[in-house]
């Protein structure tokens, strides 16, 4: 039942973020409101459950930290812009993309949020005694959110430089990722997966498998590949010695094995 409640409270979250499209014309603040989607989940049970085992303090602060952070960083980032992957939605759903994108973009998130956040909810609403697993858990939730927060603020400063506006990124974690950031984001989830396993529920490894097929192959790696091309002109050449998203070594360009 508590479970429910979350989703009722992260859909109520949702309509208001639609509300304030008709006012800024802008979608990209659901990027914003993921995390609290989450976030809510982890509140609503922490507030209906009787009482909170350390795993499930453990787990409300790491998942404050994460959602917090990211939060105010995609604010900060799209403020006054529009991302270019809701641009491309817009066009494709038009017309009266306004009302679509009540289900398209909002009460989709909402409800893939809802049904990510079990891990979170499971973890929370168990008493079992702390394991190795936990311990697991929680370095590799904390390895995670560091080199996503790293990524991410190398980025920023990457873009922060006028020289900068259509070259490629090539140093630091992105010598050896092209998206370090979303493997930084996977590996918080596989954490928060094993924060929960100790009930042995099955269904917390939904959670990490879904968010890295979705960084992967659909809101991440490859959306964010289809046009970049076109805006960073030396990207083909990054493509050819990096990595797409499990860092490794760069590799040996074609032209220096001849």
């Amino acid at each position: 039942m508590i479970y429910t409640y979350a989703l009722i409270a992260i859909l109520a979250f949702a309509l208001s973020g639609w509300l304030l499209s008709f006012a800024t014309r802008h979608y990209s603040h659901v990027d914003s409101m993921w995390s609290l989607f989450i976030a809510i989940t982890a509140y609503v049970t922490a507030i209906f459950s009787d009482e909170l085992s350390l795993r499930g303090g453990l787990v409300l602060t790491a998942v404050t930290l994460w959602a917090l952070r990211l939060s105010i960083f995609l604010t900060w980032r799209n403020w006054g812009k529009e991302d270019h992957r809701y641009e491309t939605i817009r066009q494709n759903n038009e017309p009266h993309f306004w009302l679509k994108s009540i289900y398209i973009i909002f009460a989709f998130q909402a409800i893939l949020a809802w049904l990510i956040s079990y891990p979170i909810y499971s973890a929370l609403s168990s008493h079992t005694p702390l394991q190795w697993l936990d311990y697991a858990g929680l370095t590799l939730f904390l390895t995670g959110l560091y080199w996503e927060v790293l990524a991410d603020w190398q980025l920023m400063q990457f873009r922060a430089r006028p020289n900068h506006q259509n070259a490629v990124l090539n140093t630091g974690l992105w010598r050896y990722s092209r998206h370090p950031n979303y493997f930084g984001e996977a590996l918080i989830w596989w954490g928060f997966a094993l924060l929960a396993a100790a009930d042995g529920h099955a269904f917390v490894w939904f959670s990490p498998v879904v968010m890295t097929f979705l960084l992967l192959k659909f809101s991440g790696v490859r959306l964010m590949e289809q046009t970049i091309h076109q805006r960073r002109p030396g990207y083909h050449e990054y493509v050819a010695t990096t990595n797409a998203f499990i860092p490794g070594l760069p590799k040996r360009k074609q032209a220096d094995d001849v």
